[in-house]
């Protein structure tokens, strides 16, 4: 295989160079094991680990390779194994906060031109869900994608393609078929040669029919939603990097039913320019939209021209968002604090030689 098939170019090229120079070699992540990476190369593919310099330099696991990650490596082809000493810049990442009591932020893929926001036509179907991930991908520095599944199975398209329409502005919205064949051909243009999709949904969305649809192959193990509620399993259980036909990267993700925010100020911005808007125009510029008069988003909410529903979301988001700095900021503080520890501990054992 060759590197522009895996979506490099001269941007990579450049920041690659001085590494070059020195013997190393480059790759991308495909799939990542506990501790271990899958690594596209030119010259096949390399099981490989970070060195040791990589991992005590490290402060946390979003400075550790992730999928769609290219990385300068030595390789030993002869063992079909690489060690890697460098993750090369990002132009996006799409990161959420990691589940359980921790806060820290998880790279779900980067390196992605398009985010393919996965949504089923059938009872999955949730507008605030799709805001959610709007909002993240918006921040990701990626282009968003709805796309709407399972088109067969909705007897009104147009009215859920209304839905969407009015929570995302300038985003292009499909509605498909994976299993029929139904607006396939649409999708062609987003996974031309080097360009990178992501898939992102819930489970039982659709993404395992549509990956499979798209490669030609079974390449993701598909299972039955639920009756009664349309949930479906996690069918998917790891992020990977595949190749297309056409020459197209695909990364297909684990479902997140419950996307946990991670720093999307930026994406607030895109996918609620409406109500940014609106507060502009209230009489005062804190106003809280509550009881101030001449608010202009509590008037909207009353004619109607803003669902309340989508202004609960945003004030639900801010708080999210509110509290997650917090938490943030004293992670930062700690993280900074352990830094420097283990920096002075160097220095003194170096003095100490």
């Amino acid at each position: 295989m060759n590197l522009v098939q895996l979506g490099w170019n001269n941007h990579l090229e450049e920041e690659f160079a001085p590494y070059k120079e020195s013997g190393y070699s480059v790759g991308r992540i495909a799939l990542e094991h506990k501790h271990m990476y899958r690594v596209l190369t030119e010259e096949g593919e390399l099981l490989g680990e970070v060195s040791g310099k990589f991992r005590h330099e490290s402060f946390g696991k979003s400075q550790y390779p992730a999928v769609g990650d290219w990385v300068v490596i030595s390789a030993r082809l002869a063992e079909k194994k690489a060690t890697i000493h460098k993750v090369l810049p990002r132009f996006s990442k799409f990161s959420r906060n990691s589940a359980g009591v921790v806060t820290e932020e998880q790279l779900v893929a980067t390196n992605i031109n398009t985010v393919f926001l996965v949504t089923g036509l059938n009872n999955d179907f949730n507008v605030r869900r799709i805001e959610r991930y709007l909002v993240t991908a918006w921040d990701s520095g990626a282009n968003p994608v709805v796309i709407l599944s399972k088109c067969d199975l909705c007897d009104d398209i147009p009215g859920k393609m209304a839905e969407v329409e009015s929570v995302a502005f300038g985003v292009p919205i499909y509605a498909i078929s994976a299993t029929k064949g139904i607006g396939m051909n649409q999708l062609d243009k987003y996974l031309s040669e080097g360009q990178t999709v992501a898939l992102l949904g819930s489970s039982g969305a659709g993404k395992s029919t549509l990956c499979n649809t798209l490669l030609g192959q079974v390449k993701q193990q598909v299972k039955e939603v639920r009756e009664g509620d349309d949930k479906g399993k996690h069918t998917t259980t790891h992020r990977e990097l595949m190749l297309m036909p056409g020459g197209g990267i695909l990364i297909d993700t684990p479902g997140m039913r419950e996307l946990q925010l991670w720093e999307v100020d930026g994406g607030m911005g895109h996918s609620f320019s409406d109500i940014e808007e609106l507060a502009q125009q209230c009489l005062f510029n804190d106003c809280q939209h509550k009881n101030e008069p001449s608010c202009q988003v509590k008037l909207a909410i009353e004619e109607g021209a803003l669902d309340q529903k989508r202004y609960d979301n945003y004030v639900k988001f801010q708080k999210e968002l509110a509290f997650l700095e917090r938490k943030n900021n004293k992670r930062s503080q700690l993280e900074e604090k352990s830094k420097w520890k283990k920096l002075s501990g160097d220095r003194t054992r170096v003095h100490k030689k």
